[in-house]
């Protein structure tokens, strides 16, 4: 066969198909490093979860079987998105960010109550976490808003993109869940620093999130607890935590061996908050240091990608999307080293879980999205044309 039948079998670059066009302009290195979390996130939850499960009196793979048939769907979710055009981004963004707030709403007032939070909605049998749904579609829906006021000359941008995130912010601590509205509010606060606010603004916003994280402290045990027993071991129950920390330390550098682990038979939660535990103790600090360098890649790759952007929604709204997935991740391996409190927050892609693994496929569909090569864009150049947008204007 020659090269020219050879290449005309497969995805040549002069393809005009979807996929052909798709494939040739998506971001395939940070399309394989999802897929390649999605595949060790499979493996450390059969390794993780039948130990729990067997605690819960159910099917030993139960957790596995769940994890295997989100895995297709997410699949399909995540290339699906990634074929949308940015306007096509924006418009699902804001519609299922509506859809979302409403199922957060209902999750605050008659949401099934676990572990004294109401976080989850029964439907069907099914558990789902509107919180996870929210994240991408706010970080998405604030980028819209704030460069239509931008382009649209408006002058106060950060009174306007303040109510939904405040909504949002509002409802979680209703639940409560104060770690998932610092990544929301932590988020907002990237994108409106990067939309070219003022220093006063900044310092004034940053104390607004001081005096909130006061409060939260004085008014929410559990918050108060996390935070205590994480300044001081002893205050409290930290076993958790102290466990993870042996279970790393037991692994050492190249770990016990697939199966040999024993953090999984202990810890409640070892398939989903404290699974990077699991995976340090059986695959050794190799393995958690070739996890983080995935996530790090996706990150730093996307924002090289947006280097030479020149649309400033699509460079507000993938900024978001990476600060958000970045610091889920940072914040969960965090809390298994004990570089942070304690926060029930899945490590993305890794960490057993349904709602997850959907809004993270979703969220990261729309950012190989926004990231897609297109006519007249160059990846890796200047920021000079979002500055004439208004990005860094004070």
């Amino acid at each position: 066969m020659s090269a020219h039948d050879a290449e005309g079998t497969m995805l040549g670059r002069t393809d005009v198909s979807l996929v052909g066009r798709w494939w040739w302009t998506v971001d395939r290195w940070s399309l394989g490093a999802v897929v390649l979390l999605i595949v060790i996130g499979t493996i450390l939850v059969m390794a993780a979860s039948p130990p729990v499960a067997i605690r819960l009196g159910l099917d030993p793979h139960h957790f596995v079987y769940r994890q295997l048939l989100m895995a297709g769907p997410a699949m399909a979710v995540l290339v699906a998105t990634s074929l949308l055009s940015p306007q096509a981004v924006r418009r699902i963004a804001v519609i299922g960010f509506v859809v979302s707030l409403l199922f957060l709403l209902w999750t605050v007032l008659g949401g099934a109550e676990i572990k004294g939070a109401r976080r989850w909605l029964s439907i069907g049998g099914v558990l789902l976490q509107p919180s996870e749904l929210v994240k991408p579609t706010l970080a998405v829906t604030t980028a819209a808003v704030l460069a239509a006021a931008l382009v649209s000359g408006v002058r106060w941008v950060h009174l306007i993109a303040v109510a939904p995130m405040t909504v949002v912010v509002g409802l979680l601590l209703l639940q409560p869940d104060f770690g998932m509205a610092t990544v929301v509010a932590g988020v907002w606060f990237v994108q409106l620093f990067l939309a070219g606010i003022s220093l006063y603004w900044v310092l004034a916003l940053a104390g607004c999130g001081c005096v909130v994280a006061f409060v939260a402290y004085h008014q929410l045990p559990h918050v108060a607890g996390r935070i205590d027993r994480f300044i001081d071991p002893t205050s409290g129950d930290s076993y958790q935590v102290d466990t993870a920390i042996e279970a790393l330390r037991v692994g050492g550098l190249l770990g016990r061996g697939p199966g040999e682990g024993q953090v999984k038979s202990v810890l409640p939660d070892a398939h989903s908050d404290f699974i990077f535990a699991v995976a340090g103790e059986e695959f050794g600090a190799l393995a958690g240091l070739c996890i983080i360098s995935l996530f790090a890649f996706v990150v730093v790759r996307g924002l090289w990608r947006l280097m030479g952007e020149t649309d400033l929604f699509v460079l507000l709204a993938a900024t978001g999307l990476l600060t958000q997935l970045g610091a889920q991740a940072v914040i969960n391996i965090g809390v298994n080293l004990h570089l942070l409190p304690t926060k029930g927050m899945t490590l993305p892609f890794i960490s057993y879980g349904g709602s997850s693994m959907l809004a993270l496929a979703a969220g990261t569909g729309m950012l190989l999205a926004l990231t897609r090569e297109r006519a007249g864009q160059r990846h890796g150049g200047g920021w000079s044309q979002p500055q004439a947008y208004g990005v860094g204007a004070r």
